[in-house]
């Protein structure tokens, strides 16, 4: 039987526009080419799961226009359950605006849509407290994040994507918090960490938090589990997109979990798809399946 998984979080429609470089405020640049696709912190988390293997239900919602039922399509077609996606009457689906460089590098506007009215009601469900782990963002409102974490049985996850304040008492049922060096410094009301020493420090400040594995981009992840740290080295590849990589390694994370394996080995699984997300352009267009996983750690040893 498969890992089960559930990913309560966001649904969003991409639209990509490329750029020589970021702008700077009140400035205006020509792009070099545009595309849309399929987004959504949550929803690419729940790809990337699946893709991996894992039974995946998503919990969220979209609003009632076309573009939201092409969204849940794509995701069925990747397997995932969206029983639990309710499509919200009057209300357009979230869309993300994405700038993205010449060295892949993005900046992300969102629009939360539908999103922002995903309730206590929607996530207080049976697949959510049935599943081995639960995987939430905050692209969802602050009680829908709290609800979802509190009603789970299972290993929970939080991604604390976008960074903002998490109630203690949420932080405290967590299992695995993951976030990026901004994320962090944002939850410890800290400036981001330059060192790794600071990582483990700024970390080892969050309020009865279990595990905590930081995503270090192009230095791979960091486990911090009080005094014991342990660094997963990255993999070197040819970046395209970085729009991907987070979401790849938290569902991969949330996949290795939910079959069992332990932290060292479920983060090296995030550490590699977070990485083959980022050689290809698109959120979910870039996550990698089981296979690519497999070929791409045998041709790195």
């Amino acid at each position: 039987m498969s890992a089960r998984i559930a990913v309560v979080g966001s649904i969003n429609h991409d639209i990509v526009v490329r750029v020589p470089r970021h702008p700077l405020p009140g400035e205006t640049i020509m792009g070099s080419g545009h595309f849309t696709a399929p987004g959504g912190k949550g929803a690419n988390q729940a790809v990337a799961a699946a893709r991996l293997g894992a039974t995946v239900t998503m919990v969220g919602a979209v609003g009632d226009d076309s573009v939201g039922a092409e969204l849940v399509a794509g995701m069925i077609a990747d397997g995932v359950d969206c029983s639990r996606v309710r499509i919200v009457d009057g209300v357009g689906t979230g869309i993300a605006l994405i700038t993205l460089d010449d060295k892949g590098e993005n900046s992300i506007v969102v629009s939360p849509g539908a999103n922002g009215v995903v309730s206590v009601e929607d996530v207080i469900a049976d697949e959510v407290a049935a599943a081995a782990v639960v995987l939430v963002q905050q692209e969802i409102p602050t009680e829908a994040v709290a609800a979802a974490v509190m009603h789970a049985r299972g290993t929970v996850i939080l991604n604390p994507a976008p960074a903002r304040e998490v109630h203690p008492d949420v932080l405290a049922r967590v299992d695995v918090l993951v976030p990026n060096r901004s994320e962090l410094a944002a939850l410890t009301n800290s400036s981001e960490a330059e060192s790794l020493d600071e990582v483990a420090s700024q970390a080892n400040l969050l309020p009865g938090t279990g595990l905590v594995v930081v995503t270090l981009g192009g230095d791979g992840a960091m486990i911090i589990d009080g005094d014991d740290v342990t660094i997963v080295e990255p993999a070197s590849v040819d970046v395209v997109d970085t729009t991907a990589a987070g979401d790849a390694f938290c569902g991969a994370l949330a996949f290795g979990l939910a079959s069992g394996w332990d932290i060292p080995r479920a983060v090296r699984w995030g550490t590699l798809a977070g990485a083959l997300a980022t050689t290809q352009a698109g959120a979910q267009p870039s996550l990698p399946t089981s296979d690519a996983v497999v070929r791409f750690a045998a041709s790195m040893q």
